[in-house]
């Protein structure tokens, strides 16, 4: 089995980009919810990091983010070496990123095993969940697989994408058997109808996919010379300048923006042969909009959500947010149900719990209008 002097090898990427949209106005272009608290304390980015710290060094920890953001997740995160906040100049979908996320922790081992994070998920049970990495990690490290987290569906959601999986794979050979049960993926499958995710769910042969993924610098490389050869041209690049900051940050500049824009899943998971499910056997939430904190806040009697001073008559079932900062004062609502109410210093959003999905069109609209771009 491999010792705990192999940490050294274990890197972390974390991916945190994305635009802020779907928890608008608490989050921003600026401060995505990955940079925002909503449930506790800390922002969901360092909840991250604080996650898989009992597991990889902090200096073995890579955030991938984007210009706008760098700056607050440097000043959430001052414990980083600043080199481990890594700014893609232009959004380029997932492969892109891991290509990047590949390259600077291969220029550092080559020996490496790393693991690639959504920065933004709520994952209660830590220690389950770093039961599963460790194990995940010497999987990895053993032979040329590539091991993703799929976590056990409650419910036939149909917002997830799904992955089937085979029979539980047999412990590794001269090892002991590990705590987390891995299965052979045998396909990926996109988001479902209702109907089919009801059947996912009954067959048990089902997992979410999460997009956590582990494998080492060889395994990761040598997949995408197999499927996507443009990258794999890319990722040597990017290696070779790597050790630079400054090198790196000018090759990006000139290569990224005309990189191809394809998912990790599209461009690599679902060609390869060698995908191994380990299984998420902890509670973990993607928290895709507002409607989700229902699940995190406790109700009141009449189903209402709160983390705000808040009083009500005749209201039902609504999620309160208040977010400010200063001047806080009470909410107070009346005969309004199904509804989202949140709070900013600057901008005060109601919407309809049915509607949560146009808030994006929404943040368009701000951004379109010279006058109320500042809130976007």
């Amino acid at each position: 089995m491999k010792t705990k002097a192999d940490i050294k090898d274990r890197f972390v990427i974390i991916m945190a980009g994305g635009k802020g949209e779907r928890f608008w106005p608490v989050s921003r272009e600026k401060t995505p919810k990955q940079l925002i608290t909503l449930l506790g304390k800390r922002s969901f980015l360092q909840e991250a990091i604080d996650r898989v710290l009992p597991v990889v060094p902090l200096k073995n920890i890579i955030i991938i983010t984007n210009a706008v953001q760098a700056p607050e997740v440097r000043r959430q995160l001052p414990k980083l070496p600043p080199q481990n906040v890594v700014a893609e100049p232009c959004g380029r979908d997932t492969c892109a990123a891991v290509t990047l996320g590949a390259a600077i922790v291969g220029a550092r081992s080559t020996t490496a095993v790393m693991a690639v994070l959504p920065a933004d998920h709520v994952i209660p049970e830590e220690k389950k969940f770093q039961q599963i990495l460790t194990d995940a990690f010497d999987l990895a490290s053993r032979g040329q697989v590539i091991v993703t987290i799929g976590i056990k569906p409650n419910e036939p959601a149909t917002g997830y994408g799904y992955i089937h999986v085979g029979a539980p794979l047999p412990a590794p050979e001269g090892g002991k058997p590990y705590q987390t049960v891995f299965h052979k993926a045998e396909r990926f499958v996109e988001k479902p109808n209702l109907e089919k995710a009801q059947e996912y769910l009954a067959s048990g042969q089902y997992r979410w996919n999460a997009g956590m993924f582990i494998w080492s610098f060889v395994t990761i490389t040598e997949g995408l010379q197999k499927h996507q050869p443009e990258m794999f041209d890319a990722c040597q690049r990017w290696f070779k300048a790597a050790a630079n900051p400054a090198k790196l940050k000018r090759t990006l500049a000139k290569e990224y923006p005309v990189i191809k824009k394809i998912s990790i899943d599209f461009a690599l998971m679902e060609h390869a042969q060698n995908v191994v499910v380990a299984d998420g056997a902890f509670e973990w939430d993607d928290l895709g909009s507002w409607t989700a904190l229902e699940r995190h806040l406790k109700a009141d009697a009449a189903g209402n959500c709160a983390r705000a001073d808040f009083i009500q008559v005749d209201g039902a079932r609504n999620i309160i947010f208040d977010a400010r900062t200063k001047n806080r004062t009470p909410i107070a609502i009346v005969g309004l149900s199904d509804s989202i109410v949140v709070q900013t210093n600057d901008v005060t959003l109601v919407a309809s719990k049915s509607q949560a999905q146009k808030i994006k069109e929404l943040v368009k609209k701000l951004g379109e209008n010279p006058k109320l771009r500042k809130l976007v």
